[in-house]
């Protein structure tokens, strides 16, 4: 067993080998520019972009020509809620725009929409259950009151995994004209999406999320959806977005949305094995471990998460107790952060047990040796910070 035991799948992904062996010819030998149509070299790229496109759409149901390159998901994010405000307000000068989102969106998202609220948009921005789930009667009241142009809800959390109703959402939505975007960086490959099922409009994609390489993603973006161009220079990408097209990056990402089509649903219920052979051993050997969001024994989380609090531990000092163990204690996005996690406190969690909270994210490549040793040595460490730790004297 190869030591640091990584289970932190939800910051990012190993590469799967099979991708990278489809990505490296086109790093190497087939190194054309996909937008030079003058030579086989362009060609041989071009084909493969498209190859891509057809596997990153067949994996959410889409068409090849509704799939928008970026560079991932936060680009993606970006050009869906400002490409979307902007082709409204260019069709319709000085319209009101209303955006309804919820409190435990990432970054990508909840930042955007600050941005659009400071360029006179008005944001909504929904309360969640303990569960991380928002309530479809309250956002159909939103709907019903000022008109809304978007709601962007993800499809599932990156820190607590909980997977929102997508399909409730998207008729909601549908029956009122309003878009539906979803930033599907965490769901996509790893939960069943059907974008014509769910009704979505807009969806964000990115590869390393689903063991493809970085700097790649995708925006879904249905026929007849205006989107207005966020990044000028040539018009590609249906003139959505700009720039010479990453072909190595691409073929990644398209092979890693063709294994995962092929492999989710043996590879969600191996991953739903390890975290409850994890969650037992934790449980089974601490007192007061407390796991957020949805319940693990139902289907409204995704299959290799755990959010768990250590009540009387802080969390950092407890990743600091097992290096040799990777995990985060919040979103990689704001880790440089000292303030607890804005998902954690949306769920109802008091600042003190945000920090006592690790994310654990389990993934394809993890072995029950390694969950194993995992357990063991956080088994090991919580009780020698307990001792240390004024709060759990309190406590107890």
């Amino acid at each position: 067993m190869k030591l640091p035991v990584y289970l932190d799948n939800h910051a990012t992904t190993r590469l799967d080998p099979r991708v990278l062996e489809a990505m490296l010819p086109y790093l190497t030998e087939a190194y054309g520019n996909a937008a030079s149509n003058s030579h086989g070299l362009g060609w041989a790229a071009q084909q493969a972009v498209e190859t891509a496109r057809a596997q990153v759409a067949q994996l959410i149901g889409a068409t090849a020509k509704e799939i928008v390159l970026t560079s991932g998901a936060t680009e993606s994010n970006n050009l869906a809620l400002k490409g979307a405000v902007e082709a409204a307000r260019l069709a319709q000068p000085g319209r009101s725009v209303h955006i309804i989102t919820q409190a435990t969106e990432h970054k990508a998202v909840l930042d955007p929409c600050a941005w659009l609220d400071k360029q006179g948009c008005r944001v909504t921005v929904l309360p969640v259950s303990r569960e991380g789930l928002i309530d479809p009667e309250e956002l159909r009241r939103e709907l019903d009151g000022e008109p809304a142009l978007l709601v962007s809800i993800m499809a599932a959390n990156n820190e607590v995994g909980t997977l929102q109703p997508v399909e409730e959402i998207g008729a909601l939505c549908r029956e009122r004209g309003v878009l539906f975007h979803s930033d599907a960086a965490q769901a996509a490959g790893k939960a069943r999406l059907d974008v014509g099922r769910a009704k979505i409009d807009l969806l964000s994609i990115s590869g390393h999320k689903i063991y493809g390489p970085k700097g790649v993603g995708a925006l879904y973006a249905r026929r007849g959806v205006k989107v207005a161009e966020q990044m000028h220079g040539g018009g590609h990408e249906r003139g959505m977005r700009s720039g010479t097209l990453n072909v190595a990056g691409i073929v990644g990402l398209g092979a890693a949305c063709a294994l995962a089509a092929a492999e989710m649903e043996e590879e969600a219920a191996r991953l739903t094995a390890l975290r409850e052979r994890l969650l037992r051993m934790l449980t089974a050997r601490l007192e007061r471990v407390r796991v957020n969001g949805a319940d693990v024994s139902g289907n409204r989380r995704l299959p290799g998460n755990l959010s768990v609090t250590f009540e009387g531990v802080d969390s950092e000092s407890l990743m600091m107790g097992i290096k040799d163990v990777a995990v985060s204690s919040g979103s990689a996005c704001t880790s440089a952060s000292i303030q607890a996690s804005h998902v954690l406190r949306a769920l109802g969690l008091s600042e003190d047990d945000a920090h006592s909270t690790l994310r654990i994210g389990i993934g394809r490549f993890n072995t029950e040796e390694e969950i194993d040793f995992a357990a063991e040595r956080i088994v090991d460490v919580v009780p020698q910070l307990r001792e240390l730790s004024p709060a759990w004297a309190e406590m107890t």
